[in-house]
């Protein structure tokens, strides 16, 4: 990264880097570190003479750091709500949605070191990858600042939405289930029924079932995302139209 773009980032995230390296290998896919015929990956050295890696070790210590942050913030702001209230106000904080939704405030998309091929291909907007690089940044600054650096950079984004939630979400999975079994019609089913798109942008179809009543099909960027909005899609229209579901009919996103 040019220092002209590290400063720009900085400037939005409030923070300055002491180990530029860090900042880089947080924005770094996997992508942007080719094979070599061995299998290795090359081994141009950072700034301060350690090897280039991707950013998917910052990734991973990253979620576990926004989860104790975003932990503490609910406990401290929602003093007399009960245990599960607070889980379902940090799992809409911390999922993949939101992670690419506070990327693109940042503007993250236009740091990313991707290769020529993915970037070609639109990687830099793909919702997956800018929610693993936001995790990878709050890593960085962590582990270049300390709790209190990673603290302040996700009350920088995260206070704001915390501030917009009202009652706490709760997953369209678990209502549906509640309405199923309070009617005695078991559990709801989920079938994926197709997959595609490139390694970079995977997309995936899953259709939700009750029994008795026609399904609804969604698709998103993972799994539970797509089954997620099958269940929202199914619960809405069992919940408005309980028995107009004409034979042969679907709800699809």
């Amino acid at each position: 990264m040019t220092a002209p773009a590290a400063d720009d980032l900085e400037r939005r995230i409030g923070y300055s880097f002491g180990n530029p390296d860090l900042l880089t290998e947080a924005l770094t896919h996997a992508s942007a570190l080719p094979q070599a015929h061995s299998g290795r990956r090359r081994t141009r050295r950072t700034q301060h003479g350690g090897m280039p890696r991707n950013y998917e070790r910052l990734e991973f210590l990253g979620d576990r750091v926004l989860g104790l942050v975003i932990a503490d913030l609910l406990w401290r702001q929602y003093a007399t709500e009960p245990e599960g209230d607070l889980t379902r106000r940090l799992a809409q904080l911390v999922r993949r949605d939101t992670l690419a939704k506070v990327a693109a405030t940042i503007g993250l998309d236009r740091f990313l070191h991707l290769s020529p091929a993915e970037a070609a291909a639109g990687a830099a907007q793909n919702p997956a990858i800018l929610a693993d690089a936001c995790e990878a940044l709050i890593a960085a600054v962590y582990l270049d600042g300390g709790l209190a650096a990673a603290f302040a950079f996700v009350e920088r984004f995260w206070i704001p939405l915390i501030g917009a939630m009202q009652a706490p979400p709760r997953d369209p999975k678990t209502v549906l289930q509640e309405w199923t079994q309070a009617r005695g019609l078991g559990l709801p089913a989920y079938q994926l029924t197709a997959t595609g798109g490139p390694d970079h942008a995977r997309h995936f179809t899953v259709a939700a079932r009750v029994a008795g009543f026609d399904e609804a099909t969604a698709t998103a960027s993972s799994k539970r995302a797509a089954e997620t909005a099958a269940a929202a899609l199914l619960l809405q229209r069992l919940t408005t139209n309980p028995k107009g579901n004409a034979p042969g009919a679907k709800a699809s996103e």
